[in-house]
């Protein structure tokens, strides 16, 4: 039995010696000492105690969404590509995102409303329903766009250097908004007189119908009011006939149907409807034909991005991601075309500050309504 005893433990000891010269000899190999199939071996103590890398941010859903200044189905046709490029940006920074979900609001107040509620993460949104929403929307970015051929404050010169173009060579980070006539027999005559320079007066505006957009739409509503305002004391609320449109392009449809004899819009809004001016809205002759200038706002700083500050996902990585991530997704072909939709072509950092003229624009607006 004493025998067997010393023979067993002989035999241990040199398997345990074995099984050392084996350990080292994979390290000196360059094998390394974890695990691989069908090695046997199990990891060494310096593997475990290894340093392992911090994971980044993981999203299950990053919402995003638009005002509609445009159709809302050509809105989330033409942004379906932002998802891929939007989510694949982010991971290049350490933020996995799983989906990406975008939608229009139903209003431009509506998607204010949400990022104010958390219940959106970004909003691309006007200058002026930021400012009304910055309890809870937060500015990251300001939008640059191609600037214009025409930048002058009177109207008649936006008439004889008709069709507006855009500079291949130039961009802007402001933009104006235009009163637009149409080919209504009214419309027909405040532009004759305009471009006759002549003065328009309050009566003369007010025998017009109007289109116009939302209470918080920059060019659409809040621009328009203070140009009002500082001719005559007045707003586009005391005008005889106002009818709120869902989308420029509704107004657009109007004013070729004659059901509007004058319609606000931004600067290149014609550019963007000129197409659908005779394949959609049924007009009878070119929109640069049909259309005049009769009234030019002050210059209005362009759209933002605005992320929620009560979104449960949103932090200060996460809001730095998504500035560089949009920057350089305007810089791609793809990227181009998603943000086009809006007349944008790029964006640049943005600070709160830049928007002091839009809050001064809507203080005034509520003292109007006091």
């Amino acid at each position: 039995m004493k025998n067997k005893f010393v023979l067993l433990m002989a035999a241990v000891l040199t398997m345990g010696l074995l099984a050392g010269c084996g350990g080292n000899n994979g390290a000196n190999n360059g094998a390394g000492n974890n695990e691989t199939a069908g090695s046997g071996n199990t990891p060494t103590s310096t593997a475990s105690e290894a340093p392992t890398e911090e994971p980044g941010q993981k999203i299950d859903v990053l919402k995003v969404s638009f005002v509609p200044s445009k159709d809302p189905e050509q809105i989330i046709t033409t942004t379906e590509p932002l998802k891929e490029l939007l989510k694949n940006q982010l991971a290049t920074q350490g933020i996995t995102v799983d989906k990406v979900e975008i939608d229009v609001g139903t209003t431009y107040e509506a998607v204010g409303e949400a990022l104010s509620a958390g219940t959106t993460d970004i909003g691309l949104i006007p200058g002026g329903t930021y400012t009304l929403y910055d309890d809870g929307a937060e500015v990251v970015l300001t939008s640059t766009r191609k600037a214009l051929s025409i930048d002058s404050d009177k109207a008649k010169d936006w008439n004889d250097n008709k069709p507006t173009t855009g500079l291949d060579d130039k961009q802007a980070t402001y933009y104006r908004s235009l009163f637009l006539a149409g080919p209504s027999k009214k419309g027909q005559e405040l532009a004759a007189k305009v471009n006759n320079g002549e003065e328009l007066t309050w009566e003369d505006l007010n025998s017009a119908s109007w289109a116009v957009m939302s209470t918080s739409s920059s060019a659409g509503y809040i621009y328009p009011t203070l140009w009002l305002q500082e001719k005559f004391g007045k707003g586009l609320t005391d005008l005889a006939q106002v009818t709120q449109s869902d989308s420029y392009g509704s107004s657009f449809a109007r004013l070729a149907a004659e059901q509007a004899d004058i319609i606000v819009i931004y600067a290149d809004a014609r550019r963007d409807n000129e197409e659908k001016w005779t394949s959609e809205y049924g007009a009878k002759a070119p929109i640069w034909e049909q259309t005049n200038v009769i009234a030019v706002t002050n210059p209005i700083y362009n759209d933002t991005v605005s992320v929620s500050k009560k979104s449960p996902i949103m932090n200060d990585e996460l809001k730095a991601a998504i500035q560089e991530a949009f920057i350089a997704i305007a810089g791609t072909e793809e990227g181009k075309q998603v943000i086009a939709i809006y007349s944008h072509e790029g964006y640049q950092v943005a600070q709160s500050s830049d928007y002091d003229g839009e809050r001064q624009a809507q203080e005034l607006i509520r003292s109007m309504k006091k």
